[in-house]
């Protein structure tokens, strides 16, 4: 059991805390309470985000309880982003909308009718002045500047507000709030959650375990998978799109998807890797990836129908016989019937932004009439018939 749990596990502290903390639990008779604490700043949920979840799900089978905690409190002040920045702050509307989708895409993983749902505005609102000021109290500013991008921001006399340095304060006391055993995230989260052992410790509780799971990177190989940068697999993306964004990772990136996305067991993920370095077709290797993924948050008929998609699709069809969808040129803004390749693209594949859009057409994977075009402001005369592909995955025909 306890190899399971620690499987793809990044950090645990202290070292030996799960084993300790499970056999509290079994003396007492009790569930010990995990915690996964979100701020609700994006909708959506992606392979990424899977990764601590699933590893929530594995205490949640063995009849843990569960506690997602929103952070609707502190969304609405904005949180340092691990950048040299702060991250802009939500509406109250803005906050309450994107929790419940996030909410919504939990029963993908886990189960939500025995996961206990807690937003810190519960507590943190009731708050008097003077109680923040005791919580700040037990937090010296040395210890708030272990913390990278503090460190770095100071170090290089770019600005950081108080609400920033607060911030960890407030998520550490939320686990002394809701008495959490253990606390789960990613590998960026090791300072916040840290912060909540001290807090517990303050207010004379039994501290919490950390463990934190390592970041999933995205399609693109090097960045951690992010809705901001364009290189996720969401988890309500349809199968075709699921499959096809698999299929276009970079190599490097198969181990980690192996090990980090799908459901395989040890020693399936080790006969697969095996696979591999005999010199296997990454492809192929890549095809079961992306049905195993496709699998966990759709159906097996759906991967079966998703890889044969794909395979007629991108594999057996040249260009002049993929299936093109029509648009209409009327439905288009233009001008006079002219329009800069960028701003075409943008408008046929609404959901990437301009950026990632030059990015494509710069790199080559943009094409009118199965030619390349690398300039993103090239002007484009629209005509009936004319066939457009960008990426891998889409095809356009523009329709008079």
């Amino acid at each position: 059991m306890i190899s399971n749990l620690k499987e793809n596990v990044e950090i645990i502290l202290p070292q030996n805390g799960l084993e300790e903390k499970l056999e509290q639990a079994k003396k007492d008779n009790r569930k010990l309470i995990i915690k996964l604490g979100f701020d609700p700043t994006a909708p959506d949920l992606h392979l990424g985000h899977a990764v601590v979840l699933k590893k929530l799900k594995q205490f949640q089978d063995l009849g843990h309880q569960i506690v997602i905690l929103v952070g609707d409190f502190t969304a609405q002040i904005g949180d340092p982003t691990g950048k040299n920045k702060s991250r802009k702050p939500l509406s109250a509307a803005e906050v309450k909308q994107n929790a419940q989708t996030y909410l919504n895409q939990l029963s993908k993983i886990i189960d939500t009718d025995k996961v206990k749902i807690v937003f810190n505005s519960e507590w943190l609102d009731k708050l008097s002045f003077t109680e923040v000021i005791q919580i700040l109290s037990k937090v010296t500013v040395a210890q708030l500047m272990h913390r990278k991008d503090f460190n770095k921001r100071f170090t290089e006399n770019s600005p950081i507000a108080m609400h920033e340095l607060v911030y960890p304060i407030l998520q550490g006391f939320d686990s002394v709030e809701i008495k959490a055993d253990i606390e789960m995230g990613g590998t960026d989260q090791l300072f916040n959650c840290t912060m909540g052992r001290q807090l517990q410790e303050t207010f004379e509780m039994n501290p919490q375990v950390v463990m934190c799971m390592p970041l999933l990177k995205g399609l693109d190989g090097k960045e951690k998978m992010s809705k901001s940068l364009n290189n996720i697999i969401g988890l309500t993306d349809a199968p075709n799109d699921m499959f096809g964004k698999t299929m276009s990772m970079p190599d490097s990136l198969i181990e980690e998807f192996l090990d980090l996305a799908t459901d395989f067991s040890v020693s399936e993920k080790e006969a697969v890797k095996a696979r591999l370095s005999n010199g296997e077709n990454p492809m192929e290797i890549k095809k079961l990836i992306a049905k195993n993924i496709i699998t966990q948050y759709h159906n097996e008929a759906e991967a079966q129908n998703a890889e044969a998609f794909f395979i007629n699709q991108f594999q057996n069809k040249k260009f002049e016989e993929k299936s093109f969808e029509s648009v209409l040129i009327n439905s288009l803004q233009q001008e006079n019937g002219i329009i800069s390749l960028v701003d075409l693209c943008v408008q046929l594949k609404k959901e990437q932004s301009k950026s990632a859009v030059r990015r494509l057409i710069e790199s080559g994977a943009v094409k009118i009439n199965n030619e390349k075009n690398l300039d993103p402001f090239a002007e484009i005369e629209l005509k009936n018939e004319t066939k457009i592909k960008i990426g891998k995955r889409d095809f356009f025909e523009l329709k008079a």
